[in-house]
């Protein structure tokens, strides 16, 4: 129950909260003052008023109950799955037809580019590759006058670096041409290449598109972003406190913003960084695939955590105001008067008429009030807005 400034109580409650508030008037002139020296988080009954409302103390127990951790996350891609488009050499995009939102497959031409270092870099690699040819006849020629003692040493070794200096650079021009995606093929024929062709590196949608015809690119620049969203997994929040609680293989139950029916997941992987919001995160993979999930999207999540034996109180004892939950302790007894304090506690699941209750450091665990904490508080409220007036 959530008590506003006005209190709303069944019939039931409201006849034992009168007689808690008039009982008194009945009582000894000493125990007419119970209430006048009660702090905020403290009441004080007779021991009629004890007796009438039917208070029953007791502990916590262990229960087991089952547990599910309530998580907020969202949709996301792993990183082998999303790609970031740049070229090797910069250039002038001459063609390219995607848009946002596109699919596209792997090895299909994505974008055109045009520049004249391409052909400079092709010019070099067949200068490169003619010396090479003559290098290489002239280093076996000399090999063979080696052999019959006519040429001196010195031209040989010559000769040698001079073929290996050509060799490294022609396989250097040819890796360089390769990453371009020149046609080697054609270029073998001296077929040279003004522009070169951007290929999609993976299937999947278009996500961006940063450039447009005519516009001057470099390599440090992110031309598209393509995402495949056939593998999209759930990526959750979890916060530290139940990090112990957490299983590979366990099963979630998680709903997108978007929708009303769950949908299932399965933990596969705990992260081992806690943040400095003091959470984690964890990987599920999807039962079910969909393509026509977006990344990104949001989603909450119940991960099934199993039963486990915990601290419990009936429901009874757990009262809620202003969004806290509560319960009450005896503190003293004095002269016929019985004090409670108000302890605010943690409160988890609920199963059979028990409650999850986590108590803080130093909060007593005994001479709890399991039943009649209901009461306690609307007597403690309403004696604090008459003390107000």
């Amino acid at each position: 129950m959530k008590l506003n400034k006005y209190i709303y109580l069944p019939v039931s409650l409201f006849a034992t909260l009168m007689m808690l508030s008039c009982g008194s008037k009945k009582e000894t002139a000493g125990e007419s003052h119970a209430d006048h020296d009660e702090s905020p988080d403290q009441v004080e009954v007779s021991s009629t008023q004890y007796r009438t409302a039917g208070i029953t103390l007791g502990s916590p127990e262990w229960k087991e109950i089952s547990s599910a951790i309530k998580v907020n996350g969202l949709l996301d891609v792993p990183p082998q799955q999303q790609v970031s488009v740049s070229v090797p050499m910069g250039g002038f995009i001459r063609q390219t037809t995607l848009l946002q939102g596109m699919p596209v497959k792997k090895g299909q031409v994505i974008a055109v580019l045009e520049n004249l270092d391409y052909i400079q870099l092709q010019q070099d690699y067949l200068e490169a590759k003619s010396q090479l040819e003559y290098a290489t006849a002239e280093y076996q020629r000399q090999q063979e006058l080696a052999k019959e003692n006519v040429n001196a040493l010195k031209t040989l070794q010559q000769t040698k670096a001079a073929w290996q200096s050509l060799t490294v650079k022609e396989k250097a021009l040819k890796e360089k041409l390769a990453v371009l995606n020149i046609n080697m093929n054609a270029l073998a024929k001296n077929e040279i290449q003004r522009t070169i062709n951007i290929y999609a590196p993976i299937s999947g949608y278009v996500t961006q598109v940063n450039v447009n015809l005519g516009q001057s690119v470099t390599p440090a620049d992110v031309l598209f972003r393509i995402v495949n969203t056939e593998h999209l997994h759930a990526e959750l929040t979890v916060f530290e406190k139940d990090v112990p609680r957490l299983k590979i293989g366990q099963l979630v139950n998680f709903t997108l913003a978007n929708e009303s029916k769950p949908r299932k997941a399965t933990v596969h992987l705990i992260g081992r960084e806690i943040s400095n919001d003091r959470t984690i995160r964890v990987h599920c993979h999807l039962n079910e695939e969909d393509t026509q999930l977006l990344p990104g999207t949001y989603l909450q999540a119940t991960i099934e955590t199993g039963a486990a034996k915990v601290k419990a109180l009936p429901e009874t004892a757990v009262v809620n105001f202003e969004n806290k939950n509560y319960v009450f302790a005896k503190t003293q007894v004095q002269d016929s008067i019985i004090a409670f304090k108000m302890i605010e506690v943690q409160k988890g699941n609920t199963e059979a008429g028990y409650t999850e209750v986590g108590f803080p450091a130093g909060a007593p665990e005994k001479d709890l009030v399991v039943r009649g904490a209901y009461d306690l508080l609307a007597k403690m409220k309403n004696s604090g807005e008459h003390e107000g007036h």
